[in-house]
């Protein structure tokens, strides 16, 4: 055969032939190069992850209020002897906010907290959907079965550093890659730079990390300048001549080898920022409005909503960084409300809600284009709580629910089936957890495939979707 008779196709055929089942990863990454060279120069997407860090409480946060729900609702968490978690019934002072799924659950009703204000009016709006009682699965599970442990569970249930890690990678605490980085593995090559692929504004975590794509961590005001550049270290211009010195020369030590590398990608992204990053402010992206807390009445700076700023900032400028496909990160802490929660978790829901109606009306009108049909946000924690008060907050739970907000998601409806509330039901593992009834991997594929992704590429981001017949919840709108 001739050089000209051997095309291309043929070639990468023979070698994927001869390479077998070790070709997966091969396979899929020139899926991903294919998908990548189809795309628009118009085209663009990007997924925000928000982590509510320490295990967000359910049953305050999407309330059932039709009769029996709201008897169990009341029985177990009203009242001094169950430490007054009940929020207040809809239409009452500072109550809870009605609202209304375009899919009715029958003989069910339901509530937001009255926090969620801006949430709800997203909610009603058509541009946010709630997914009922996601948790880390490996398998569709009974209670019978958990009870058995005749089944697979995830590793180390009810830990937060595990569940956190199970959540965002599929694995326990020291897991090498989250599912966010897996996919940025398989569409960093449609991006002119993949270094912006999958970024963080929240520091190290596993959710962005791949397994060739590194994450980019930038601080949500804007990574300072790399002092070297300026010949100085500690203020010292011989300290400062050294480090270049160590990042400019070859050298055999690992150590000084990747600490340059380290310090070379750091310069390189520095200087593609400083010419592609908006400002924050009225001469750029505009700054979030004060945020006024429910429980004091004073005003401060919601962190939240400023990393979320710097998500709208790098989205701006995507087309200095080249990006076509981009994840992020973000997130909030304080969400293990084992005492005083009714006030912690007041202040915790309404910063999350003005944090993302601050996003959605930057993306609405971003440097004067609606980016929100190709941004995603999306809702994550460690676990749900128990519904029952330990009298005076709640303990470690399992299933949670959650929001999905943005132009491409089908928004006002509730997607899954709500579960029972109180306890002794089947879904309850202990005080009124839940037992998940939709897999942290449905709710990931069903993202990944409005971002582009084959079903076999699905498969190797989330190893165990082969387990469930629903692979994609239906939550997001067709690309």
């Amino acid at each position: 055969m001739s050089k000209e008779q051997f095309s291309r196709r043929r070639f990468l055929s023979s070698m994927l032939a001869a390479a077998g089942a070790s070709a997966a990863p091969f396979a899929l990454n020139l899926a991903a190069m294919g998908t990548a060279a189809a795309q628009t120069a118009g085209d663009y997407k990007a997924i925000v992850c928000l982590f509510m860090v320490g295990g967000n409480d359910p049953f305050n946060t999407v309330v059932a209020t039709d009769p029996a729900s709201w008897s169990e609702y009341t029985r177990l968490r009203g009242g001094n002897d169950n430490g007054n978690l009940a929020l207040p019934a809809p239409g009452q002072s500072r109550g809870l906010l009605s609202i209304t799924p375009n899919t009715a659950q029958t003989g069910r009703s339901f509530a937001l907290h009255p926090s969620l204000a801006p949430l709800k009016t997203l909610f009603d709006g058509g541009r946010a959907a709630i997914v009922a009682n996601v948790g880390t699965l490996v398998q569709p599970t009974t209670l019978a079965q958990y009870n058995a442990g005749s089944v697979a569970l995830p590793p180390k249930l009810f830990s937060h550093n595990d569940q956190q890690s199970v959540w965002q990678s599929g694995g326990p605490e020291g897991t090498a890659s989250g599912w966010g980085g897996r996919m940025g593995d398989l569409v960093a090559s449609g991006n002119g730079n993949a270094t912006f692929t999958s970024i963080s504004t929240a520091g190290n975590t596993v959710f962005l990390s791949g397994r060739s794509v590194r994450q980019f961590q930038v601080h949500p005001n804007g990574n300072p300048p790399v002092e070297v550049l300026t010949g100085s270290l500690f203020h010292t211009t011989p300290a400062g001549n050294s480090l270049q010195s160590i990042i400019t020369a070859s050298s055999n030590d690992p150590m000084e080898k990747e600490y340059a590398a380290i310090m070379q990608r750091a310069i390189a992204s520095q200087s593609v920022l400083a010419s592609s990053l908006p400002a924050a402010g009225a001469n750029g992206v505009p700054d979030p409005s004060a945020f006024v807390s429910p429980v004091t009445g004073q005003s401060s700076v919601n962190p939240l909503a400023k990393q979320l700023q710097m998500v709208a900032r790098l989205i701006a400028g995507r087309g200095g960084m080249g990006a076509k496909r981009q994840v992020f990160y973000v997130n909030m802490a304080g969400f293990d409300t084992h005492s005083t929660q009714l006030d912690d978790h007041a202040e915790l829901l309404a910063k999350v809600a003005h944090a993302i109606a601050y996003f959605d009306n930057m993306m609405a009108s971003l440097q004067g284009t609606d980016m929100r049909k190709q941004v995603t946000l999306f809702t994550a924690s460690d676990f749900g709580r128990t519904f029952a008060s330990n009298g005076d907050g709640t303990d470690h739970g399992w299933g949670s629910h959650h929001f999905v907000v943005g132009g491409a998601v089908k928004g006002k409806d509730i997607y899954g089936v709500f579960p029972p509330s109180g306890e002794g039901h089947a879904l309850d593992v202990g005080s009124g957890a839940l037992l998940p009834t939709v897999s942290v991997d449905q709710y990931g594929a069903t993202l990944a495939s409005w971002f582009g992704l084959s079903a076999a590429q699905i498969a190797d981001v989330f190893p165990n979707i082969g387990n469930f017949s629903t692979r994609n919840l239906g939550f997001m709108n067709a690309a």
